[in-house]
């Protein structure tokens, strides 16, 4: 098990990076992540001050557990190079890059970073949200072990398809799909894109659970009233845990017997089954502490 899938994802917030009040508030919210984003929601003549503001909060800390992250401007924008040297010097717990699309890309930004001086323990994260990235999803995950995270685009996939509008996600299934089994290969964290009408709690309840059985690690969400179902769908469940102990139970209790066939509640146990009850069980123990 890696360490990127052992730290709990289940709530990923966008904070505007031109925003102090909105991100002094985030100190109070129960989310596991806070992407401090310098791209979509900062405006070009507020690049520079956002870009300063959001290093800053980074260096003076005050989130407690909350992972945090810096969302910098793409590799194609004037403010990218500037954004990549300062949240190195920064040192958040990871970067976030927009628009990734190959393999060299990641190990450019690992390049920059580390010339920039970034310590080992910022991550690279990276925005999956074009269908040349779809196209290459396993190399870019693969690229690198600094790599923690694949975050999807949603909002962009479904615009480069020009796809007509229907209910639900169907346009985009093949490309999440191809995605979530890349980073199972690669071993990576992949967290669901974003749920866009903060009117519809049902509905973002629904997407999330959606998100959860395909095999999403946590959601990204752009506001408050979305983290309390976010942190509780993609938890383990009571049922989960106790069954995951009751697992590796009658597995340990087997092997010490010399037994080669377990069964639990009627149904054959096999090591695959033993090594998701220890998955769940680590991550309801990070989830707690």
């Amino acid at each position: 098990m890696t360490d990127a899938n052992l730290r709990p994802r289940r709530s990923v917030l966008y904070m505007p990076g031109a925003n102090a009040r909105a991100q002094e508030k985030a100190k109070d919210l129960d989310v596991d992540t806070i992407i401090l984003d310098l791209e979509d929601s900062v405006s070009p003549d507020s690049k520079v001050e956002a870009r300063e503001r959001v290093c800053q909060a980074v260096r003076d800390g005050g989130y407690g557990h909350r992972e945090l992250i810096i969302r910098t401007n793409g590799l194609d924008t004037e403010w990218h190079a500037d954004d990549l040297t300062a949240a190195a010097k920064a040192g958040p717990d990871g970067i976030l890059v927009p628009k990734v699309n190959t393999a060299d890309e990641v190990r450019q930004i690992e390049a920059a970073i580390e010339k920039a001086g970034a310590p080992a323990t910022t991550r690279i994260w990276a925005m999956v949200e074009t269908p040349i990235a779809i196209h290459n999803v396993f190399d870019i995950a693969a690229a690198s072990e600094r790599l923690a995270v694949l975050v999807m685009g949603t909002n962009d996939l479904v615009n480069e398809l020009h796809s007509v509008h229907v209910p639900g996600r169907a346009p985009i299934m093949p490309a999440l799909a191809q995605a979530l089994l890349a980073a199972r290969a690669a071993g990576k964290t992949i967290l669901d894109g974003v749920y866009n009408d903060v009117r519809d709690p049902e509905g973002f309840e629904a997407e999330c659970r959606q998100g959860r059985e395909w095999g999403f690690d946590g959601k990204t969400i752009i506001h408050p009233t979305q983290v309390e179902p976010s942190n509780r769908v993609f938890a383990p469940s009571e049922e989960q845990v106790a069954h995951s102990r009751e697992v590796i139970k009658a597995f340990e209790e087997a092997t010490a017997a010399g037994k080669g066939v377990i069964t639990v509640g009627g149904k054959m146990i096999e090591n695959l089954h033993v090594r998701d009850a220890e998955r769940i069980l680590a991550m309801a123990e990070a989830i707690a502490r």
